[in-house]
């Protein structure tokens, strides 16, 4: 898990936001002029000219250098995934933080695994929340990523990214389906989701199965990074299984939520299993 520069497409920011709808050819044409004529930028040109907002440009201007994030109006993507609208809210920092966090210590102890499990003790800690933004965070620096609903009992992430969960995980493990149900996020080059797929009476059972261990195997060959959302540690032993089978764990607490008698007997638990620790999140939200 390298430090990939950031990618530039060929591609004028004009053409591109002609192409997303912001602006038809002509308006493309004036603001050109404008800017041929008084010597300014493309956007600095389309701001003046008030064809533009400031918002719009720093989109084109993501999309120029292949760092995807969607315009506010975009309803593709849940608004919780932070890093998928405002890349300069706090709590995208906060996630980028953690992913150099991550991706340092890969690069100085290659036993740190490339898989992680968001863990939190409760529900409403954030848990979901953070592994959708950690995956985003990770493929907006050119990491293929693939972001794995495994919490069978609540699953959340194909609402936040707009996706069928007809087929998914749940259907993987019993063999009754592929690799064909990742799904590509639209508008990010380097995302995927597996979702839960159907809710079984069993998911414990499952995710004991060797064929868990298959895909996750499977997965590392075609992907840098690999995120798996979990169930609440403290309700099921579910992510003690994931995590045992990653290698790593993301622990997601929240402020004036998390219980610590809970947190301590969860924090127990995860050591008795081997799981290794690599990051901590404190939700503020």
């Amino acid at each position: 898990m390298g430090v990939p520069t950031p990618r530039r497409s060929t591609r004028f920011i004009g053409e591109i936001l002609v192409e997303a709808g912001y602006l038809d050819a002509e308006a493309s044409e004036r603001i050109a002029q404008a800017q041929r004529q008084n010597g300014l930028s493309f956007g600095d040109a389309a701001v003046k000219l008030k064809l533009l907002s400031r918002a719009d440009i720093e989109f084109a201007l993501a999309q120029q250098f292949e760092y995807p994030y969607l315009h506010a109006t975009n309803e593709s993507v849940s608004p919780s995934v932070v890093l998928a609208f405002r890349p300069s809210d706090p709590f995208a920092e906060q996630m980028r933080s953690l992913r150099t966090q991550l991706v340092m210590q890969r690069a100085a102890n290659t036993s740190v695994p490339s898989s992680f499990a968001i863990l939190s003790a409760q529900s409403g800690e954030g848990r979901s929340m953070v592994a959708a933004n950690l995956a985003v965070a990770f493929s907006q620096m050119g990491e293929r990523t693939l972001l794995i609903d495994a919490d069978m009992r609540s699953a959340s992430q194909h609402k936040l990214f707009n996706l069928s969960s007809r087929n998914g995980l749940s259907n993987m493990l019993l063999g009754r389906a592929g690799p064909e149900c990742i799904s590509k996020v639209p508008h990010f080059f380097d995302l995927s989701v597996l979702t839960a797929g159907s809710v079984p009476p069993n998911p414990q059972e499952l995710l004991t199965r060797a064929r868990m261990t298959t895909i996750l195997a499977e997965a590392a060959k075609t992907f840098d990074v690999v995120v798996l959302d979990t169930p609440p540690a403290a309700e099921f032993a579910d992510a003690q299984i994931i995590a045992s089978r990653t290698g790593g764990g993301v622990l997601v607490t929240r402020a004036a939520k998390t219980n610590a008698r809970v947190l301590n007997r969860v924090l127990t638990a995860f050591k008795d299993c081997g799981t290794n620790l690599v990051g901590t999140v404190l939700n503020l939200a």
